[in-house]
């Protein structure tokens, strides 16, 4: 679990997201707090609950983003969830309690994947002999000596035949240059036959609604009818990276893996729950308005606390964080059903982004778009360069288009940093070596046909 500090939290946050800085303090203190919970006695630890989430704020703000990076810098299995995919039970939807079995399986294969590159060298020395195993035919033993014994010798003892020692160490010195060969990688397209494990014969097509029951199925089935193999012929490479993952698969103990899983989302797990405003109640007389609320209801005992049945055997949420995020244009956090909004205790609300928003998301973050379209555009041997004016052009023309039409957030640059560098894009192939330098003259002359019509703007931007 993740030891570092609010602040050191809020600072790791800052180099992703641009603002938002109240939201940022209080993930940082709902993630200090799970360590802090870790440091006490086992009594009082099971008391301590999680305060939950509800992040508000307009679409592209960060609310998801905070979300994942938060679970990155704890090393938590993270889901995200949107609450609309859920309906009460006889509407077309899923299992409210899918979320939990679906932060099982990301545990996991995160675990898994933690114990993997512990065992790695070890598989490889093994898938190593492996492979020259199939690249040096086997010993074939004259079947005269079978059964030789030496006079004297005792009756139970095998008799070595004459010859075999050379022969032995024959053998050693071939398969020591195989290895030496392969190892050069002199022996990469050279085709072994090899045995490779495939896919059960039973398929199962399950209903809309029914995929969780459709995987346990074909988890049960997989049990019962093992994988059959299949003989191919591979080249050498290929045949090594098959056989890395069948050793790998070997040396690790599914049951331990399994066992910290279910401990790792059990006391670290994160759900993030988005597009929650969407299920929160109205108009209590439709059918809509009645699907969403039994939606909530169904959402209780799992943000509360319960135990949910999973291949993997039962997993109590009671620890397990839930961050809510919405818009709420049309409704607010009291429109949900009080036992839901007791639930999540702590709120906070993101603000719109503003013009000087836009010009640090595009200059400061490590994966700020600028710095991605230089990479893609530096694979065509174009060095793109955006001039300051540019940039904040851009930027102003981004947070206008927002207060005239519907407000996207950062998403927003999206669209217009694609608009601008489409025809630069398209002929990259063919200006292999060039200097490209979008000034504020290129961002006018680029986006002059949208600007000019507003109807335009809205469709394109």
């Amino acid at each position: 679990m993740s030891t570092l500090t609010p602040r050191e939290i809020v600072s790791e946050l800052d180099r992703y997201i641009i603002g938002q800085s109240d939201a940022k303090r209080m993930v940082a203190i709902a993630l200090r707090n799970r360590w802090r919970r870790q440091q006490l006695e086992p009594e009082l630890r099971e008391e301590i609950a999680p305060k939950n989430i509800i992040m508000i704020g307009p679409t592209g703000v960060g609310k998801t983003e905070i979300a994942r990076r938060l679970a990155k810098l704890a090393g938590s299995p993270f889901f995200k969830v949107e609450a609309t995919k859920f309906t009460e039970v006889g509407y077309v939807g899923r299992d409210v309690e899918s979320m939990i079995r679906d932060l099982m399986e990301i545990g996991i294969n995160m675990v898994r994947d933690e114990e993997r590159k512990k065992v790695q060298l070890k598989a490889e020395a093994n898938a190593e002999e492996r492979l020259l195993d199939l690249l040096l035919p086997p010993r074939k033993t004259p079947q005269t000596h079978q059964n030789f014994q030496e006079p004297g010798a005792n009756p139970g003892q095998q008799a070595v035949p004459a010859g075999q020692d050379q022969d032995e160490e024959s053998r050693g010195r071939t398969r020591e240059k195989l290895r030496k060969l392969w190892r050069e990688g002199r022996l990469d397209d050279r085709m072994v036959d090899i045995d490779v494990k495939t896919g059960s014969n039973v398929e199962i097509m399950a209903m809309p609604g029914l995929e969780d029951m459709e995987m346990q199925f074909r988890d049960m089935f997989s049990r019962v009818f093992p994988k059959k193999t299949k003989n191919k012929k591979v080249r050498v490479r290929n045949a090594y990276e098959i056989l890395v993952q069948e050793e790998t698969e070997r040396l690790v103990d599914m049951d331990k893996v399994t066992e910290a899983a279910r401990e790792r989302v059990e006391q670290s797990g994160i759900i993030f729950i988005d597009e929650i405003d969407k299920i929160c109640g109205g108009d209590k007389s439709s059918r809509a308005e009645v699907s969403r609320e039994g939606v909530q209801r169904d959402l209780l005992p799992v943000v509360e606390g319960c135990v949910v049945n999973t291949k993997y055997g039962m997993i109590k949420t009671d620890h397990i964080l839930f961050i809510a995020a919405g818009a709420f244009h049309y409704s607010k956090p009291s429109d949900l059903v009080p036992e839901l909004q007791g639930r999540f205790p702590l709120r906070v609300e993101l603000t719109a982004l503003t013009m000087e928003d836009f010009y640090r998301i595009l200059t400061e973050p490590q994966n700020a778009l600028t710095k991605q379209y230089k990479a893609l555009l530096e694979t065509e041997g174009i060095q793109l360069e955006f001039t300051d004016e540019s940039l904040r052009e851009i930027s102003s023309f981004a947070q206008r288009v927002n207060d005239e039409t519907e407000n996207i957030g950062a998403r927003r640059l999206y669209t217009i940093m694609e608009k601008l560098l489409q025809d630069l894009s398209f002929k990259a192939p063919e200006m292999s070596g060039q200097k490209v330098v979008a000034d504020k003259e290129y961002v006018l002359d680029k986006l002059k046909d949208v600007q000019a019509d507003k109807d335009l703007t809205r469709y394109i931007l």
